[in-house]
């Protein structure tokens, strides 16, 4: 099967994301959200970001302007009938993907591959509620998708062998280079990360270091890009909690219990970047460390 139509659920920063790389590769995208407010936002973030890669050269004005051509408002899941892909990309929580995929999958054709972006939660479980699990498979793309090289793909228990070569040959087709994870908690990359971020909030939860000092440590010490407490911001600290539940409640290990600094964090409503304040206050010139 060759996949030419790829549906997105979700045209968040992710969703978003993931529209516009397959665009710019060359697929025909319908972008669905729960109101066309959220779409035309999702599409408004696509025209930036294609914007800021043709400034930096990366791309052509032509290039643009194919893309953009390329992606089309999707009002309800009955457009995607004729999609040869859609990829869910909703929220991190369990139940409203499951409730997303039993309200599309009968409007889509026998022979059509879904696919979650889920960060963490369970491909097989996910794909239980389907009708269609030998068709299903996670494609948990990076963020920012446009930047982040690697996307990990993951197989449920009954993922055909036919389903696994065509989303491969879909995400070489986009430029990504592939990690092949099982189907435990998290994957790989969340499963590395995310205990690290959580690590992090203890540190500053225990008063071992403020938060300025957490992050100048990780990025002057250890040479990353980010610090763990900003990298957390970037993430959203609901979607950093979500994870870290998923993995306490699916390993059962004590090691993985989600910080109770964070968790006061997402109950104030202090979710990163997207609420302006986290770790850090962004709602100033610049940002500055909330403890």
């Amino acid at each position: 099967m060759k996949i030419k139509k790829v549906g997105i659920i979700g045209a968040g920063q992710m969703g978003s994301g993931i529209a516009h790389v397959c665009a710019l590769a060359g697929f025909d995208v319908g972008v669905n959200d729960v109101s066309k407010d959220r779409i035309d936002a999702g599409l408004a973030t696509i025209n930036g970001n294609l914007g800021r890669q043709l400034k930096s050269g990366k791309i052509t004005e032509a290039d643009r302007a194919a893309a953009l051509k390329r992606i089309t408002p999707v009002m309800s899941f009955e457009g995607f009938a004729d999609y040869d892909l859609v990829i869910e990309s909703a929220i991190e929580d369990e139940q409203i993907k499951r409730k997303i995929f039993q309200a599309l999958c009968p409007h889509l054709k026998p022979d059509t591959i879904v696919a979650s972006n889920t960060s963490s939660i369970s491909i097989t479980r996910l794909a239980s509620v389907t009708g269609r699990p030998e068709k299903f498979m996670g494609i948990h793309f990076m963020n920012p998708v446009p930047l982040m090289e690697l996307v990990e793909l993951i197989r449920g228990i009954a993922t055909e062998e036919a389903t696994f070569a065509t989303v491969k040959e879909f995400t070489l087709a986009l430029h990504k280079t592939i990690a092949v994870a099982e189907d435990f908690p998290a994957f790989i990359v969340n499963r590395i990360l995310l205990p690290m971020i959580n690590e992090a909030i203890y540190t500053l939860y225990e008063g071992v270091g403020g938060v300025e000092a957490i992050d100048t440590a990780m990025k002057l010490g250890a040479h990353h890009p980010m610090g763990p407490l900003e990298l957390a911001d970037f993430i959203g600290l609901d979607t950093c909690l979500s994870v870290m539940q998923v993995l306490y409640e699916g390993l059962a290990d004590s090691k993985y219990r989600p910080c109770p600094l964070l968790v006061k964090y997402v109950e104030a409503g202090w979710l990163g970047r997207k609420a302006n304040r986290g770790f850090y206050d962004y709602r100033g010139e610049k940002p500055v460390p909330t403890r």
